[in-house]
């Protein structure tokens, strides 16, 4: 089984793109369960839409002697989830695709794309009128270069919000992947209204602090952590060496910090542009011993749109 690559994939985020953009015409990788206020929609069930584009400016990774220098990276994303209510809760229906490019070279260590295409499984559902909790899955391909049948896997993810009040919320909840190198990783923290302009959004993965300078404007500082786990070709390691790298596990991942601006378009529509800068990055073959870390770090910006029907 195989999907398409490089310029398939870039042509189909484009394309789910511009079909988003027309249906809304005129209109957190997180574990935490949550709830979220939708627009009226002309479809008879609720959904919702992200989709955003990262570049990262020329970086370098080294591991021992050996460096991969000025490559730069692409991070797109698309994601939609139907959330029809049911008797028990809310469903979370959907596909996910994401993908990474890099500028590297033809014959270094690391491959040149990282990509994912999933479902997404999942049910949010209440223990009390205080607790709130999330059950979803990502069966899916996660690999390197093109998707085959043997980048199949399913991380799935479990958490929970806890209400304290109207303007404190306590969020807990694990990832789990039994492909990657730590398989269980907690995740979590507070959300807390300090005052009507100000909150503490202090959740992994993406922590940050948000100032509501107008009415439809927010401000806000923060960080966002990403990681995934992909498997390379049977034939990777032939050309990259060593050979022991055919068919490895990558672990990748990386940390951004920055400075962001949301325009609320409407109750349903929020549009994100940010800046910042990646401190941290790692390509981890952990069963093959062989990881690359970041050598200095570089410049990012980051355009994301946001739709809740």
């Amino acid at each position: 089984m195989r999907f398409p690559s490089k310029s398939v994939g870039r042509l189909t985020f484009l394309l789910i793109w511009s079909i988003a953009l027309s249906v809304h015409a005129g209109s957190h990788d997180e574990v935490a369960a949550a709830t979220e206020t939708t627009a009226p929609s002309a479809f008879p069930f609720s959904y919702e839409f992200d989709a955003s584009e990262t570049y990262v400016g020329d970086g370098d990774v080294t591991r021992g002697s050996r460096d991969i220098r000025d490559f730069d990276e692409n991070d797109a994303l698309v994601r939609l989830v139907l959330t029809p209510r049911v008797r028990i809760g809310i469903l979370r229906l959907g596909a996910a695709y994401e993908r990474y490019d890099f500028g590297m070279s033809d014959f270094a260590q690391l491959p040149d794309t990282l990509q994912s295409a999933n479902l997404i499984i999942g049910l949010d559902t209440e223990f009390s009128d205080a607790f709130l909790i999330r059950i979803e899955a990502h069966p899916g391909f996660y690999g390197a270069g093109d998707l085959e049948s043997g980048d199949f896997h399913v991380p799935f993810i479990v958490g929970g919000t806890y209400i304290y009040s109207p303007s404190l919320q306590f969020i807990f909840g694990v990832g789990v992947d039994f492909e990657s190198k730590y398989p269980a990783l907690p995740g979590g923290g507070i959300r807390w209204k300090i005052s009507p302009q100000w909150t503490l959004d202090a959740v992994l993965p993406t922590p940050r602090l948000e100032f509501s300078a107008a009415r439809n404007w927010t401000i806000y500082a923060g960080a966002e952590i990403k990681s995934g786990t992909y498997r390379v070709d049977d034939s990777f390691g032939d050309l990259r060496r060593p050979v022991r790298l055919n068919g490895a596990v990558l672990s990748y991942s990386e940390i951004r910090t920055g400075l962001g601006v949301e325009l609320k378009i409407s109750d349903a529509v929020k549009l994100n542009a940010e800046a910042g800068y990646q401190p941290y990055r790692s390509f981890d073959y952990y069963r093959a011993d062989i990881r690359y870390r970041e050598d200095g770090g570089a410049p990012y910006g980051t355009v994301a749109f946001h739709a809740a029907f």
